[in-house]
């Protein structure tokens, strides 16, 4: 991976340097004044947050009164550069109560050293978690009048939070009652013609989670992702079960995830936080399995017609369901009937708003309606037609077809488990070309 910093510097608006560190020898003490000088006193400062003078780069952020920059001067990872500075601020305000200005600065010196030669190694980044910081480096940080005292939490076992890296879970946790929740949460983004064919669909989903489990317990996920089942029936030596399985794109897992276990066994195993937490974001493009259906019959001269299917099973309902239809902004009346749910005529959005509060599976409700016109003496120009609208939730349904084979949960004192798992459906941009 390339480099993420060569050197650090904290510099406040007039350009004087408050704190350095050189973690590399490719770059000279006094890059700064390169800064200071192409970029501070020239007002650049707003255009581009990456420049490069000379044969060094400069990645630059500003916080509160204070800039911090790094300087690479080979290959660097710009991402992981701006990420370190995120999460370094952070962990500096854990230890400065809150605040992270000039003042602060000058009032830690000694300890934003000490933190520097811990959080990166030779420009390679190591660990921020202020948690684990805290377990060696206890010394507390000047902190200003005005912020908040820190709270007195359990101090976690040392060893088992710095060799085992479990930084967001500490230990001694213990319920009456195990329970895990877990919702899988999907927006379903369409562009849809008039005549019913699907121009662009994809959904982006979340796995959310709500731990409140003792002990230091291992979760083990099992979804119906086509990878992750081809990868079982080969460990265990037989044919994958047949059903419905989806292609997962732009994974992305919380840091309590075992990687390594991913890629070898395609399983989701992780040791969780306490409470509630983000496992996993996916996106999927294939295959997406579409609410609603939207049928408009829309004419110039004479009465609109506008047809709504709903296409998930016969036992689910959707909630909340809203059609926004687009009127011309010189709408003087309109007149319209719905075989379910209410309708009204929003002037201050030039729409016709249906709303059905309740709208069971594979039914198909219709709004006709009639927009009179006000006439005008200027020139009639062709109205362009916005696309319509959608919300909606769908409870216990997934557009991607993604469902939870299995939840399992292991912990060495044996307790029982109560797992709850919950499918929510919403719009994202759902919109069908009238």
């Amino acid at each position: 991976m390339p480099v993420a910093a060569s050197a650090i510097y904290f510099l406040n608006l007039r350009g004087d340097v408050l704190i350095n560190r050189l973690y590399r020898d490719d770059v000279g003490g006094n890059m700064v004044d390169a800064f200071r000088m192409h970029i501070m006193q020239t007002k650049e400062l707003g255009t581009c947050p990456v420049r490069q003078i000379g044969g060094c780069s400069f990645f630059y952020m500003r916080i509160s009164n204070v800039y911090v920059v790094i300087v690479v001067s080979s290959n660097a990872n710009v991402a992981c550069a701006f990420k370190f500075v995120v999460e370094a601020v952070s962990m500096f305000k854990s230890y400065f109560g809150g605040a992270f200005d000039e003042d602060a600065i000058r009032n830690n010196f000694v300890l934003i050293y000490e933190l520097l030669d811990e959080i990166m190694d030779f420009g390679y980044p190591q660990n921020l978690s202020p948690e684990i910081l805290k377990l060696y480096i206890t010394q507390e940080g000047v902190r200003s009048p005005f912020s908040s005292k820190a709270s007195d939490k359990p101090i976690p076992n040392a060893t088992l939070q710095v060799t085992g890296a479990v930084g967001w879970r500490r230990e001694g946790l213990v319920y009456k009652k195990n329970e895990v929740f877990l919702d899988i949460v999907e927006s379903v983004n369409l562009l849809m013609s008039s005549k019913g064919s699907v121009l662009r669909c994809d959904v982006t989903g979340k796995i959310l989670m709500k731990c409140f489990l003792s002990g230091m317990p291992d979760l083990k996920l099992g979804l119906n992702d086509k990878i992750g089942l081809e990868k079982e029936s080969q460990m265990k030596s037989r044919p994958a079960k047949s059903g419905k399985t989806i292609e997962l794109d732009d994974v992305t897992f919380h840091q309590c995830v075992n990687l390594t276990r991913f890629n070898s066994e395609k399983t989701v195993s992780f040791v969780p936080p306490d409470g509630e937490f983000e496992l996993m974001k996916y996106r999927i493009t294939e295959g997406v399995n579409l609410p609603f259906r939207v049928l408009p019959t829309i004419k110039e001269l004479g009465r609109t017609r506008m047809e709504v299917k709903s296409v998930f099973g016969a036992k689910m309902f959707a909630l909340g369901v809203v059609v926004k239809i687009p009127v011309p902004k010189q709408t003087a009346k309109t007149s319209f009937q719905v075989t379910s749910g209410r309708a009204k005529y929003n002037a201050a959005i030039d729409c016709l708003v249906w709303k059905i509060r309740k709208f069971p599976g594979q039914t198909e409700p219709t709004l006709s309606a009639e927009v009179e016109l006000i006439s005008t003496m200027a020139e009639k120009k062709s109205w362009t037609k916005p696309p319509i609208q959608m919300e909606f939730q769908v409870p216990m349904f997934t557009a991607s077809g993604l469902r939870v084979r299995f939840l399992k949960v292991w912990e060495k004192s044996g307790y029982n488990t109560v797992e709850w798992v919950r499918y929510i459906t919403k719009a994202g941009s759902y919109e069908i070309r009238s």
